[in-house]
């Protein structure tokens, strides 16, 4: 297949005018006369509302509407309403429409051409190539294609709008340009009096290194005794495929398995290598009505495996290979995987109606042309990317999808720890200057703290009080104000085989230089703050960890072959297409203002990678998970075994003591944007989740379950669809509880504003602007009508106070009875624990802790309390 097939460019009408059938907008006179009532707007800002499209979602049995408000013929950017309305009721209503908007505009002139417009927004990108030529152009409706004249993969469209600007709302060109590198798909508003940049947002989704504490490795796959616990749907088609089938993410977690005809008969009722709705496949290869995946080493679009007449997709799998010498079993694991998430997700109402990704949409309902192009092994020639990333547009409009190689090119692996479990790996580790050099064979050992005097007591700048902890083990010392030499050579006198020296700054690790005065014969390496904070903390806690230094290697992962990082990267497009409506992109972008280089200079509070790690938590789920369990993502392409972090600060788990985070977290400018924001909101939906899950129960069969899992999905995709565009973190949490009203008559509402504000969401948490990250405001309180842990009204259990303490912190409680303290820190370790007798007040020492923010965690027999505690 040629490459232009792929990057071949739907101009959608959907995208440039309103093109909702006439019958939607027989809805407006009834959402008028709601909003007439229910907010500020005036008849005026009301009177160019159009309905952009609509779908009737099965789920809720609601008519869903998504509107758009227009001055003179001209949309504003984002100002978008979503109803639904049941039984000709609206029953759930969210816009960010503009009140006294004819006051608001500011400027309504176009001084500059389209053409213009394209070069000035490639200028700001510092792209090559210039805008020539308008191919296509309605002067009437604002809309023009220009062509791409080596400046975009695909021809531009242009259309004019109203961007917001601190000093109102300007008009404004649109364009959209997919750069040649295939690595950003820029939308760009444009002044259009004065060719200032006004807003750039990049539809490529990009998922790479960010929060990465240590990279260790599983070394064998365990052996899986799977059964497909999951795929309980009825099956269509004749296809097998040797994957690892869902739930087993990836070769960390399971062995693989021939799977037989996958496809679910409602969501791909032709199979997944059909395209025209008739009996009979079109292609052998993989490709079909919901992916086409091929490999794309040397970036271009290439090579898909052939599955035969018989379409049996068997190829075989080495891992100790480069990951070129197992394309075929990567691509089909890929196309595997990614029809996997579109047949999923269509029983809980990504369907054609609601906008998800067929080449051929069956029902006749939502548009066509708009599979997801699944490339695999994406620039892999070039070395790893230790990336990934997903791009889409509007109903209509095709789909990419690029999963990258993964490793460590540079710093090998020099340090192996063989127990415990959790910790086991091998880890990237650079080595010291002096001393010998580092085999294959190596030294090994316990890792033992080497403790001195003077604080700090882990820099080995005084001499050692535990020197015979050392003989025959390898020394943990932390970086400090004295020569690594000399640190090296008094852990050589005590008697240690080697020594790791953990970094005092994030970042990289350095070259440990220096001339030693005497010989030295062990070698040194050093390590990562992350990857030694979590080795110090677990010896301080007397954990035993056995390990090695020696040279293992770098090492190269393949993201096709970890089905969370596909499931997570689709869950991009689910969350997109839903949020504001199929016939928009723009309602969910991770950044407000970009630099000229690309990079985020404000970020939003945007929770899309917080679904997509929940779309991806859920598809690997298994009914032997527990709620405490270490949930990390792409553990398996950052050498992680099963439990580890991955590429977030923390793991999921409903446990304080893994995963501390709370929506205070999302302030934090160490924290970033937007994985480490979306990992926050992924806690929470996680949180809630788990409380679905231990009150309804965990149903396996994840397409047609009544479990809580399932019930849980459920909400969540429907309040995507309800929400507003450019959701905060409250607007999704109110989208959630609107969904549990429509669907099941709000019977888990308090269910959901536990596990919310058990997070810090709670009844008087404030989001501030969802276009700014760092004005968020955290509570842990519930709506009068709930209380922690029950259905029935009360206050909180306890009165907190003084909250800042400067030691001593008083309880108050309501009805006295025998109840647990815990104060954990910020990283979830626990510090303090107390236990005390059933009485009122109660006064708790804390003058042992420092300085800081802790995790305050109170528990009765059947109650939790939890606050962010302050000490001064």
């Amino acid at each position: 297949m040629k490459n232009h097939l792929f990057y071949l460019f739907l101009f959608s009408f959907l995208w440039l005018t309103p093109s909702a059938e006439a019958q939607n907008q027989e809805f407006l006179p009834q959402i008028k006369a709601y909003l007439g009532q229910n907010s500020s707007l005036s008849p005026q800002d009301m009177q160019q509302l159009v309905v952009r499209d609509s779908h009737f979602a099965t789920s809720t049995q609601a008519q869903m509407l998504y509107v758009d408000q227009y001055y003179k013929g001209i949309p504003l950017q984002q100002a978008v309403g979503s109803f639904a309305i049941k039984n000709n009721k609206i029953v759930a209503a969210n816009h960010r429409f503009i009140e006294q908007l004819a006051q608001q505009i500011s400027s309504s002139q176009a001084n500059l051409s389209p053409i213009e417009a394209v070069n000035q927004a490639a200028a700001y990108l510092k792209l090559e190539g210039t805008a020539a030529e308008i191919i296509e152009q309605d002067p009437q409706k604002n809309t023009y294609l220009i062509a791409q004249n080596g400046l975009s993969k695909k021809e531009i469209p242009v259309k004019l709008v109203y961007q917001s600007t601190e000093a109102g709302y300007r008009m404004a060109y649109n364009l959209r340009i997919f750069t040649l590198d295939d690595m950003h798909w820029w939308s760009v508003n444009i002044d259009a009096a004065t060719g200032a940049i006004l807003h750039v947002n990049d539809y490529l989704l990009h998922c790479q290194f960010e929060e990465v504490p240590h990279t260790h490795e599983k070394t064998d796959a365990t052996p899986s005794n799977f059964t497909l616990e999951n795929q309980q749907q009825s099956l269509v088609g004749n296809a097998a495929y040797r994957v690892f089938p869902m739930p087993i993410e990836s070769p960390s977690y399971g062995n693989r398995v021939l799977v037989n005809q996958p496809a679910d008969a409602v969501a791909s009722p032709f199979g997944w290598h059909d395209i025209d709705g008739t009996s009979g496949n079109e292609f052998t290869s993989t490709r079909g009505n919901n992916v086409f995946a091929a490999d794309s080493r040397d970036g271009n679009f290439g090579n898909s495996p052939d599955g035969g007449s018989n379409l049996v997709f068997d190829f075989p799998l080495n891992l100790n290979q480069d990951p070129k010498g197992y394309l075929d079993a990567s691509v089909t694991n890929l196309f595997y995987w990614s029809n996997l998430a579109h047949d999923v997700w269509y029983q809980y109402g990504f369907d054609e109606a609601s906008g998800n990704f067929q080449r051929y949409n069956y029902t006749n309902q939502g548009l066509a042309n708009d599979e997801v192009y699944a490339r695999g092994q994406f620039n892999a020639d070039a070395g790893p990317g230790n990336n990934a990333f997903f791009g889409t547009l509007e109903d209509g409009n095709a789909a990419s999808m690029s999963m990258f190689t993964w490793g460590a090119p540079g710093d090998p692996n020099l340090l192996q720890i063989a127990s415990p479990n959790n910790l086991a790996g091998a880890y990237t580790a650079k080595a010291a200057s002096f001393g010998p050099s580092i085999t294959s064979t190596g030294v090994s050992g316990n890792l033992v703290l080497a403790e001195d005097a003077t604080p700090d007591i882990y820099n080995a700048c005084e001499p050692f009080i535990n020197t015979n902890a050392l003989n025959n083990q390898i020394a943990v010392i932390r970086r400090g104000n004295c020569n690594f030499t000399s640190k090296v050579l008094q852990a050589q006198n005590a008697g240690a085989v080697g020594v790791i020296v953990v970094n005092n700054v994030n970042g990289p690790t350095i070259n440990m230089g220096g001339n030693p005065s005497a010989t030295i014969t062990i070698p040194s390496i050093m390590i990562d703050l992350n990857t030694g904070s979590n080795l110090i903390s677990n010896l301080e806690n007397g954990v035993s960890i056995q390990g090695s230094i020696k040279n293992d290697g770098p090492y190269q992962k393949d993201g096709s072959l970890d089905g969370g990082i596909i499931a997570h990267e689709y869950g991009h497009g689910i969350s997109i297409r839903l949020t504001g409506g199929a016939g928009t992109a723009d309602c969910l972008y991770p950044c407000e203002i970009t630099n000229p280089d690309g990079s985020c200079f404000q970020a939003t509070e945007q929770m899309g990678e917080g679904w997509s790690d929940y779309v991806a938590l859920m598809m690997t789920l298994k009914a032997s998970d527990t709620r405490t369990d270490a949930r990390g993502i792409a553990t398996y392409v950052v050498n992680q075994q099963p439990g580890g972090t991955g590429i977030r600060p923390f793991a999921y788990s409903t446990d304080f003591s893994i995963n501390p985070a709370t929506y205070d977290l999302t302030n934090n400018p160490n924290l970033s944007a937007p994985h480490g924001v979306g990992f926050v909101w992924a806690t929470m939906l996680w949180e809630m989740t788990w409380d679905f899950i231990d009150l309804y129960g965990f149903d396996p069969d994840i397409y047609n379950g009544t479990g809580g899992n399932n019930m849980a999905m459920q909400l969540v995709i429907d309040a995507l669809k309800l929400q507003p565009c450019n959701p905060g973190f409250i607007d999704g949490r109110d989208a959630i509880l609107q969904a549990d009203m429509i669907l099941n008559n709000g019977a888990n509402q308090c269910l959901i504003w536990d596990a919310f504000a058990r997070r810090g969401l709670g009844f008087s948490a404030d989001q501030g602007n969802s276009l700014d990250r760092s004005d968020q405001l955290e509570a842990f309180d519930l709506p009068t009508t709930c209380t922690m842990g029950t259905t029935t009204p009360q206050q909180n259990l306890f009165q907190v106070y003084p909250n800042p303490t400067e030691g001593l912190l008083q309880l108050r409680q309501h009805q006295p009875e025998a109840f647990k303290v815990q104060v954990f820190d910020v990283k979830g370790r626990l510090l303090l624990k107390q236990e005390f007798n059933a009485q009122q007040q109660t006064q708790v020492n804390l003058s042992s802790l420092n300085t800081g923010v802790y995790i305050l965690q109170i528990n009765t027999a059947n109650q939790q309390q939890v606050e962010k505690l302050i000490i001064n």
